[in-house]
């Protein structure tokens, strides 16, 4: 581990030095790229200067110690070791998890895709409740949200609803919430007061850059169509919605959100490049099945993941056995605690193959 943490000193080293080079200081690009590569390693390197100023310290407070006879201040030196011996560990840890290889997508805005499962009108409406979270999430974390597509049912639920969410490294955030979330409730429709269990499915895919994906517009069918559902007079009028279908693929994508065809055509290919690169990631991961796989998971849609159980107000995440009692500020957007967890969850795991 040290080799390579000499190997990040060295390389800021250089890169810091790098920025006063005037080539580099009369060139936006060089420049931009050059502060780019050293804010990747930055945390690295300012850590292990932390430990080696934590180690050094250390040696000298020891050696103090060999050489002190006075007691009161060899007592006094004592207590400096230990906290320096526990502030060494605990640098030494989180230099173990910067050095956790860094998911590329992280950065990424992204897609969420929501789909009623079993329990027909209820789970679209348990669709719509979790649309609502995630969208309040994101405006509690500052960014901004983007509806691309729905399939709205006559109650107000969504049979599927697509949208976007940019900024503040999205992915790095959402991305454990792909998989099967189940919900236990009463629902209105119910006379008798039975609980029934309905599924919604979440897929949270980066947000796929144009120079990633090649699509050849010959692969493309491109149709267009009136829209439906609520949105006020504009339903049924024009011919402003798009669907795409990818035909090597199969994969069809609907959007018809905007009142122009460009924008709503420009959404849908934006939704399809990041299903394309989504394939293409579970591809890869199958390449590589017999490799360590997190415990977390990131992307297995038939993975139930999560229950909210309304008449007990709980919300158990199953892939880490954490329950809270607060339904009520989860379903307002109040996601950190379950989200930090399993980020913490995660680590934890990658740091037992390092």
């Amino acid at each position: 581990m040290f080799e390579k943490l000499e190997v990040f000193d060295n390389k800021y080293e250089e890169l810091s030095a790098r920025l006063c080079d005037p080539a580099v200081a009369s060139s936006a690009e060089k420049y931009t790229q050059t502060m780019k590569e050293l804010r990747e390693i930055e945390p690295v390197a300012l850590k292990f200067r932390e430990y080696k100023s934590c180690s050094t310290q250390l040696d000298e407070a020891k050696q103090m110690q060999r050489e002190e006879k006075d007691s009161e201040l060899s007592a006094m030196i004592d207590d400096e070791i230990r906290e320096l011996e526990a502030r060494l560990g605990e640098v030494t840890e989180e230099l173990k998890l910067l050095l956790v290889p860094k998911d590329p997508n992280d950065d990424r805005n992204v897609i969420v895709e929501i789909r009623g499962g079993a329990g027909g009108e209820e789970a679209a409406l348990f669709a719509a409740v979790l649309y609502r979270m995630y969208s309040m999430y994101a405006a509690k974390q500052g960014w901004s949200s983007e509806l691309v597509g729905a399939n709205e049912t006559e109650l107000g639920g969504f049979k599927e609803v697509s949208f976007m969410i940019s900024g503040g490294s999205a992915y790095s955030r959402l991305k454990f919430e792909s998989g099967v979330h189940r919900v236990q409730r009463v629902p209105d429709t119910e006379t008798q007061g039975r609980i029934h269990t309905s599924t919604v499915t979440v897929a949270v895919l980066p947000e796929a850059e144009d120079v990633e994906i090649d699509i050849d517009p010959a692969d493309l069918k491109i149709d267009t169509f009136r829209s439906s559902g609520a949105g006020g007079q504009h339903i049924n009028k024009t011919e402003s919605a798009i669907r795409i279908t990818h035909l090597p693929t199969g994969l069809v994508v609907e959007c018809q959100d905007e009142r122009s065809q460009y924008k709503n055509k420009d959404k849908a290919m934006k939704v399809l490049r990041s299903r394309l690169l989504e394939a293409e990631r579970e591809k890869q991961q199958g390449l590589v099945a017999q490799e360590r796989r997190s415990q977390v998971g990131t992307g297995d849609r038939s993975e139930r993941i999560r229950t909210y159980n309304y008449p007990q107000g709980r919300v158990t995440d199953h892939r880490i056995g954490l329950t809270l009692y607060k339904i009520d500020d989860i379903l307002n957007g109040e996601l950190d605690e379950i989200i930090n967890a399993l980020i913490a969850a995660d680590r934890a795991e990658k740091m037992k193959d390092e």
